[in-house]
C-alpha cells in the first residue's frame, strides 16, 4: 500500500515527477504493486483460519457497534466491544472496496486501448477520487494508532495485555479468558493470565 501510495505521489505531482524522472519505471513499480496489493488477502485466507475468523468478526455489526458510532470518544467508554470496534469495522471494509476498486480501474488505465474515451475518463476520475480518500483515510488511521502506544505494540507484535483488552475490547477479552479458563480446565491446571493474541 505503501508502494502505490509513494510511486501515486510522483506520477501525479509534477515537482516529484520532475525531480526523479524515469516515469516508466515509476509507473511499472506503481502497476505491479498495485496487481500485488490484494495478494496478502488471498493468502491470508487460504491458509490462515485465525485470519478467516477475524474476516467473519469485521463482517458482522453487534448491538453495541451500532451505540459506539452514535457516541463521542468519552461515551464509547464501558460498551461491549468485540476484538474490532465499528470504526475499524467500516475501515476495513472501505479498504477492501477501495483496492478491489483501485486494481479495476487501474487495470482499466493500463490497458486503455480496450476502453472507449468516456470509460477511460471516467476511471481515471474514480481511480484520482478514491485513491485521495484512502490517503486520508490511512493518514486519518495513522493518527489514530500514534495516539494509543498499546495498540501499535498490538500491530507490531500481534499481542496487548491483558488491562488493554479489557477496558478497549471487553467482549473479546472475555472470550479469551473463557477460552483460557476452558484449556486450563482441560488440563488441570490454572493458567495465568498471559498476553492477549490478535
Amino acid at each position: 500500500m505503501l508502494v502505490c501510495m509513494v510511486s501515486a505521489a510522483f506520477l501525479y505531482l509534477d515537482v516529484l515527477s520532475a525531480a526523479v524522472g524515469r516515469r516508466e519505471f515509476i509507473s511499472t513499480v506503481h502497476f505491479v504493486s498495485g496487481l500485488l496489493l490484494p495478494v496478502p488477502l488471498v493468502v491470508g485466507a487460504l491458509i490462515s483460519p485465525a485470519f478467516r475468523a477475524d474476516v467473519r468478526r469485521l463482517n458482522r455489526f453487534i448491538p453495541a457497534d451500532w451505540r459506539w458510532l452514535r457516541s463521542s470518544a468519552p461515551g464509547r467508554r464501558g460498551l461491549l466491544i468485540g476484538k474490532f470496534n465499528a470504526g475499524q469495522k467500516l475501515n476495513s471494509s472501505f479498504v477492501l472496496g477501495s483496492v478491489l476498486l483501485l486494481l479495476a480501474t487501474g487495470l482499466m488505465l493500463r490497458y486503455f486501448g480496450s476502453f472507449a474515451d468516456s470509460t477511460r475518463t471516467g476511471a481515471t476520475f474514480v481511480h484520482d477520487v478514491v485513491s485521495l480518500a484512502l490517503i486520508a483515510v490511512s493518514i486519518g488511521h495513522l493518527g489514530k494508532a500514534w495516539a494509543d502506544p498499546e495498540a501499535r505494540v498490538g500491530m507490531r507484535t500481534g499481542t496487548v495485555s491483558p488491562d488493554w483488552a479489557r477496558e478497549e475490547h471487553p467482549l473479546w477479552a472475555a472470550e479469551l479468558e473463557r477460552q483460557r479458563a476452558g484449556a486450563a480446565g482441560a488440563s488441570g491446571s490454572s493458567g495465568a493470565p498471559g498476553q492477549e493474541q490478535g
